[in-house]
């Protein structure tokens, strides 16, 4: 009977990456391998599972007492970045980590003073890329946490529970792990995602988060006869960024929110630029938006026609305004994960989760810490250890007195 390491393994062998530009629903079909995988090790458990034909997965498992108070849903997302290549996954296990660098491969290695949180893991058992590869805990670990739960769950008689919901999402790294969730198929009383940073973690508070799409129109002109007729697209853009303030990722953390320009691409008559925007504030928000049109109108004021168009797209809001009279919700957690002899940590995300999307769906969602970090890279490496506190964070959520 495999464990939560072996099915994680297992998992990240499987390539899972979502593509923002596709229009499909998963965005790629190989999401549906491992989605089908799941189906069938809960089908192989005794428990009823299908997905839908967008790749979502969902599952039950029944109560077995009436004391339960709540009927309460695990939540994992089984697609990874498309940051860094997922194919050929080979990871690597490193045992009682001493607090050295770690020798990725001949090219990259992973060191304490560049990355201060391997110092959170010292003795340790972790499981690095060989350097080429993300990894894919983000969050194929919460989806191997979740399985080795509920495999626990069943084979514990003298667990008692209430109803216990189960769902794998896809597109979840693109914005779009809700779109066809089915509330009428999923329906606890409230339901954690597994897809925090250190185990421990407790995330109600998330990004107000948009995406800028700023498409440029110059005039290309003969570069012999151009005096006072040419208008570069390209340094267009680069005016238009510069008129941005200086608060990117790299600059900010904390409460901090910030414009990331996350793709450019152009030629003298055209260029486009792609932002992400962020911020926990919602009036802060508004205003980081505000500044896109004020920028447009500067611009194309000052060119004389139209150089510069913005498209605005809201993607997700603050799950913190929702959460509001519902904190016993986090004190579940709390106590679970106290009792497992972890300490809880309440802090912000500095990103978004299908769980924020939920929460304005109508269900509360927080996020839980599975033992991952440095996501979305060749850095990016998982606990064993804190993968095992999870499972038992887990089933200490659902455990009935």
């Amino acid at each position: 009977m495999m464990n939560v390491l072996d099915k994680f393994l297992r998992y990240v062998k499987i390539d899972t990456e979502s593509d923002p530009y596709s229009e499909t629903s998963p965005s790629t079909e190989k999401q549906k391998d491992l989605s089908m995988l799941l189906v069938k090790e809960l089908s192989e458990m005794g428990l009823n599972a299908f997905m839908c034909k967008d790749g979502y997965v969902y599952s039950k498992i029944e109560k077995n007492t009436d004391k339960a108070k709540y009927s309460i849903g695990f939540i994992a997302h089984v697609d990874t970045s498309s940051d860094a290549p997922g194919t050929n996954v080979n990871p690597r296990i490193i045992k009682q980590y001493d607090g050295k660098t770690i020798i990725l491969n001949d090219v990259y290695q992973m060191s304490p003073k560049e990355f201060p949180n391997l110092l959170e893991v010292i003795g340790d058992d972790l499981v690095v890329t060989d350097g080429n590869t993300l990894l894919g805990a983000d969050d194929k670990a919460g989806v191997a946490e979740i399985m080795q739960a509920v495999q626990d769950i069943l084979n514990d008689k003298d667990l008692l529970h209430g109803d216990i919901y189960i769902a794998f999402t896809p597109d979840e790294e693109i914005g779009r792990g809700t779109d066809h969730f089915n509330l009428e198929v999923f329906t606890p009383d409230f339901a954690y995602t597994f897809d925090g940073g250190r185990v421990g973690s407790i995330e109600s508070e998330n990004f107000n988060a948009a995406a800028a799409l700023v498409t440029i129109t110059g005039k290309s002109i003969h570069p012999g006869t151009a005096k006072d007729k040419m208008v570069n697209a390209q340094k267009v853009a680069i005016e238009f960024n510069s008129l941005l303030p200086n608060e990117a990722p790299e600059n900010t953390s904390g409460y901090e929110g910030f414009y990331h320009l996350t793709s450019s691409n152009g030629s003298v008559e055209s260029a486009t630029l792609e932002y992400i925007i962020r911020d926990f504030d919602w009036d802060n928000f508004q205003k980081r938006k505000e500044i896109f049109e004020t920028i447009k109108n500067k611009l194309n004021k000052k060119y004389n026609y139209l150089v510069v168009e913005v498209k605005l797209r809201d993607q997700y809001y603050n799950m913190a305004l929702k959460l509001k009279g519902k904190e016993y919700i986090l004190d579940i957690a709390k106590n679970a994960i106290t009792k497992a002899g972890v300490t809880p940590i309440f802090q912000p995300i500095r990103g978004g989760t299908d769980g924020a999307m939920l929460t304005y769906k109508g269900l509360t969602t927080p996020n839980l810490g599975m033992g991952g970090y440095n996501y979305h890279g060749r850095y990016e490496y998982v606990s064993i250890n804190q993968m095992e506190k999870a499972v038992e964070i887990i089933k200490n959520i659902v455990r009935v007195k």
